[in-house]
């Protein structure tokens, strides 16, 4: 059964929501390891060479999630990867999944610097910026 864009805006929209939340704590849920199962199929479905390294990344962090073992360092590399990855790839999707598509990079990036600076908030890093100035 082939799925509308409806499905795959909701699948979207609730991995971003998912990416928001604390990603140790949902890697310890099954739901996660099912939405990143959806999200390869997806976009293998896509059938689309140019997100070949989308699905690699997603297979690995999958993997790695599922492990148990966190390496901050590593699983911040992924989401950065997948972030800016599914940002490039916004321009293959169509209608209402575009913005989706770049709302989802966006949440990845977003993933990514919080795992790989666990203890500050955004205004921290906006304060130690203009101090190293």
């Amino acid at each position: 059964m082939e799925k509308t864009d409806v499905q795959h805006q909701v699948h979207l929209d609730s991995t971003a929501s998912l990416l928001a939340g604390d990603l140790q704590e949902e890697s310890t849920k099954a739901g996660l390891d099912n939405i990143l199962q959806r999200w390869i199929e997806d976009v293998k479905e896509a059938d689309n060479p140019e997100l070949h390294q989308i699905v690699i990344d997603l297979q690995q962090l999958k993997a790695h999630l599922g492990s148990g073992t966190y390496d901050n360092r590593l699983i911040g590399q992924l989401l950065g990867r997948l972030g800016e990855n599914t940002i490039k790839s916004a321009v293959f999707a169509t209608g209402n999944t575009q913005p989706r598509v770049e709302s989802l990079g966006e949440a990845l990036l977003k993933a990514a610097k919080a795992i790989q600076s666990p203890g500050s908030a955004p205004e921290d890093d906006l304060k130690n910026s203009n101090q190293a100035s």
